[in-house]
């Protein structure tokens, strides 16, 4: 304990790595941080509209809240599964993709994900907009270009800056929800509207779908921010440390919006914020809400942002065969996938609600093949035992575009297809499915289970043991790993 908050203290505030190896001397950090780092970025207003969005589109409390439950638990088991990836390979997550699409085949998911960040940074940043708004009295517009400010100063700065404004934020997420709940008890009866139980499939799977998308969509990126903990952490205590907190931030913040949407007799659809801080009355209670809610934004936005700059730079690197990337560069990286929300978020901020829920749902189609194929092999087929080295070689062990991965994952989105019911696309059979969207479920197992079976078969060479780059002032050993001097 002692060696490791040595190793803190010494830690630059700027970060110096990117998406290259974090050798086992740089490693720092404890699992609370991985607890508090995603209950922080789950204690927001973006998941309250997500719960929200349960009751708007049609279902009851009950059901709804039964619904969103179900959904953190599948989703939520299938992110934490990827941050027990961090620690072992002291990689971004995107960057182990290439065992199974390739050096070059891992752009294809990995610019899938950055139109989710981009999306997600977009959505965050109009709620965080219109906090700001209403906090400096200005206009929303200004709002955002504020909250975007400070988003490009967080990311620059990197991992310890974004793991302290993470505890930051669980704190004054729980204080700000503890009171919201006060308040929404005191003005509704909430056992009255928990009694009014009308059962449909159709609401019922759409509550677990937004849960269970919301949990999922933190898979491509949640190892970036475990990777820096000792490779002795245990895996499972670091998927119950990130999954316990993500789950648990999750259901408080949507709950709250199940419930706000079940009082709000229509009027929470396109005035949210204004609508959640209207519960504690006026202000500076509610000057110190909207700075709280804006607050909240910070962990997952600067995450969303984090995360893309990752995806840019693993998709150039894969280009150009090394993983280094200088702070110049990333602050370019960050500049333009900052700029890009931005302009998206000043764009849409009008059309918000009916935009995201499609967006969210639509994503799954994307998420979950990618998910399913990086997790069996991971824990089924190589099991843990990966070549980093080889992951920047293009002429190396995973090759430049690896065939079976990249169809299981093609046939994993188009497998979806007819199940799919959202605004950009309803596939044949959600009707006949009495517009019950399981796309989602369909893109996990499938695609899971066809890999699982071609791998046995025709999987590459894969090491007799995980091989990690020899470390400036470690000795090499006859099997590729290295050893503290």
């Amino acid at each position: 304990m002692v060696a490791n908050d040595a190793r803190v203290s010494t830690t630059p505030l700027i970060e110096r790595r990117s998406i290259d190896y974090i050798p086992e001397a740089e490693r720092h950090g404890r699992l609370l941080s991985q607890f508090t780092l995603w209950m922080g970025a789950n204690l927001q207003i973006t998941a309250i509209v997500t719960g929200a969005l349960a009751v708007v589109l049609g279902g009851d409390v009950f059901w709804s809240l039964i619904g969103l439950l179900i959904g953190q638990l599948i989703g939520g088991g299938v992110m934490a599964l990827h941050a027990a990836q961090g620690p072992k390979l002291g990689l971004p997550q995107m960057i182990s993709s290439r065992v199974q699409f390739g050096v070059y085949g891992a752009a294809i998911p990995i610019v899938l994900v950055c139109l989710m960040y981009l999306g997600f940074t977009a959505t965050g940043t109009v709620l965080s907009g219109q906090a700001l708004g209403q906090l400096f009295g200005v206009s929303d517009s200004v709002g955002i270009l504020i909250f975007a400010s400070v988003i490009v100063l967080v990311t620059v700065l990197g991992y310890r800056v974004i793991h302290f404004i993470g505890r930051v934020a669980s704190v004054i997420g729980v204080i700000a929800f503890i009171y919201l709940f006060s308040r929404l008890i005191g003005q509704t009866d909430v056992g009255a509207l928990l009694q009014i139980r009308h059962f449909s499939w159709s609401s019922f799977l759409l509550a677990v779908s937004l849960a269970a998308s919301w949990q999922i969509a933190f898979g491509p990126y949640v190892a970036d921010y475990s990777r820096y903990l000792p490779s002795k952490t245990s895996s499972v205590k670091t998927f119950f440390a990130a999954g316990a907190g993500s789950v648990i931030g999750a259901q408080v913040a949507m709950t709250l919006g199940v419930f706000a949407a079940a009082m709000s007799n229509g009027q929470f659809a396109g005035h949210e914020v204004a609508y959640i801080v209207g519960l504690s009355g006026t202000g500076a209670t509610a000057a110190l809400l909207y700075f709280s809610i804006a607050f909240g934004k910070v962990t997952i936005s600067t995450l969303n942002s984090y995360g893309s700059f990752m995806c840019i730079a693993t998709i150039i690197s894969g280009l150009r065969g090394r993983l280094e990337v200088t702070r110049l560069q990333r602050l370019v990286f960050v500049l333009v996938i900052v700029g890009t929300a931005t302009l998206i978020a000043l764009l849409g901020q009008h059309s918000f609600l009916g935009a995201f829920k499609s967006f969210i749902l639509f994503l799954l189609a994307f998420f979950t093949p990618w998910s399913a194929i990086n997790l069996v092999d991971y824990y089924c087929i190589t099991r843990e035992r990966y070549d980093v080295p080889a992951l920047a070689d293009p002429n190396g062990r995973y090759g430049r575009w690896n065939l079976l991965g990249i169809s299981v994952y093609v046939f994993g989105v188009l497998v979806q297809l007819p199940f799919i019911s959202t605004q950009f696309f309803t596939g044949p059979l959600v009707a006949a499915l009495g517009d019950v969207d399981i796309s989602w479920i369909i893109g996990l197992v499938l695609p899971a289970a066809l890999y699982y079976v071609c791998a046995k078969k025709w999987h590459g060479t894969v090491p007799n043991q995980l091989i990690l780059p020899v470390e400036q002032g470690a000795i090499p050993t006859t099997n590729g790993l290295a050893a503290q001097a």
